[in-house]
């Protein structure tokens, strides 16, 4: 039985939810806030990659949703024109009966990880968040929004990359930043030959397709927009297309269906990396709130996942408090910053049609430092 007597996770998201379900398989109580009223998701599909399948294996999740998902284990990489030059293949880090990787839709997953969090005995509250709070040797008080009140061991920060909490900690010290990149998607019938992550790339764009079920599939580009300008939502579709005009292939075959803009999903990129310890006393932050980072290599999910993993991996062990949060920092830190830097460096080297940048050899490297235990 944990000594943690109760802990408050600001957030539904992702990294939320998994914190949710990871602390309360440890028998942790947990409340959890979420400042919209209807608990809706942005977005439309996402990448689990092998580092994540293994992690949501172990957060006894997998099975539940993969029936809803799209299971493959390779990722290829082809020129804008549709034609090869290399597949990568997948690892099974969560064992043999698993897929390398899954596509899934964020509508599915919601439904999997919040269906989970509340079958745990998580309490939900939605339609608030925190007003304030005050910490002592052992505990927080916390007012909500709603004006209740409440006392918690631990205050868990995953509200994202406009983070509340974060602000809280550190002021205005850490704040989003825009790369000058943002990213278009928009959903497909699967194509029969996406089994698999195909990503075109080139000096004149870029588009990747992902499947998310035996019917169904997305496409993504990246693209510069100097000074992030805003665009008129009934433009999107027109916008998208124009973004991967020089793409070939089945991109371009699928180029002139993106006709429906209100089915555009158009997300400029914002950055930012808590560049120290993410908690101060009894509050911590987690996934995009501390290292909210771009999507080049697929991870921004992946890292606040593993977040939650490792925070009740550490707070069911022994010590203090503040030796199990160093402890998760530790094992949190270097990994979460090396996805950050080069995920913004792909995007960097993506706006300056670097020829010499060796995407390959990127997702290599990636693919094996997430492989490795957390």
């Amino acid at each position: 039985m944990s000594d943690i007597s109760k802990v408050l996770i600001v957030g539904g998201g992702i990294g939320g939810l998994c914190a949710a379900i990871a602390l309360r398989r440890q028998g942790i109580p947990v409340d959890l806030v979420e400042i919209k009223s209807e608990w809706t998701v942005y977005g439309v599909g996402i990448i689990q990659q092998s580092n994540v399948v293994r992690e949501m294996a172990r957060l006894g999740v997998l099975d539940r949703y993969l029936d809803a998902a799209y299971a493959f284990d390779d990722v290829g990489i082809y020129d804008l024109q549709g034609n090869a030059r290399v597949r990568i293949p997948g690892q099974r880090l969560a064992g043999p009966e698993y897929p390398a990787n899954v596509g899934i839709s964020r509508l599915a997953l919601h439904q999997v990880l919040s269906g989970t969090a509340i079958e745990l005995g998580a309490q939900v509250r939605l339609g608030l968040t925190v007003e304030s709070f005050e910490q002592d040797a052992t505990g927080v008080d916390v007012t909500f929004t709603d004006g209740s009140t409440g006392r918690y061991d631990l205050v868990v920060g995953a509200d994202g990359v406009y983070s509340k909490i974060r602000g809280m900690l550190f002021g205005e010290t850490y704040t989003p930043r825009f790369t000058g990149q943002a990213v278009w998607r928009y959903n497909f019938p699967r194509h029969s030959s996406i089994d698999h992550l195909a990503s075109y790339t080139g000096a004149e764009g870029n588009a990747g397709l992902v499947p998310l079920a035996d019917n169904l599939m997305y496409m993504f580009s990246t693209s510069h927009e100097p000074g992030n300008p805003w665009y008129e939502p009934e433009h999107f579709a027109e916008l998208m297309r124009d973004r991967i005009k020089h793409i070939g292939g089945l991109v371009g075959e699928l180029r002139e269906q993106i006709t429906d803009s209100s089915q555009v999903v158009y997300k400029p990129m914002e950055v930012v990396f808590v560049d120290e310890p993410w908690f101060k006393g009894r509050v911590l932050l987690i996934g995009d709130a501390a290292h909210a980072t771009t999507p080049h290599l697929g991870q921004g999910a992946g890292m606040a996942i593993e977040d939650a993993l490792v925070l009740s991996l550490e707070l069911a062990g022994g010590g203090s408090l503040e030796e199990r949060l160093e402890r998760f920092m530790a094992r949190r830190f270097e990994r979460c910053k090396y996805i950050s830097e080069n995920s913004i460096l792909a995007g960097d080297r993506e706006m300056a049609h670097d020829a010499s940048f060796d995407r390959i050899g990127l997702t290599k490297a990636m693919l094996a430092r997430t492989a490795e235990p957390i």
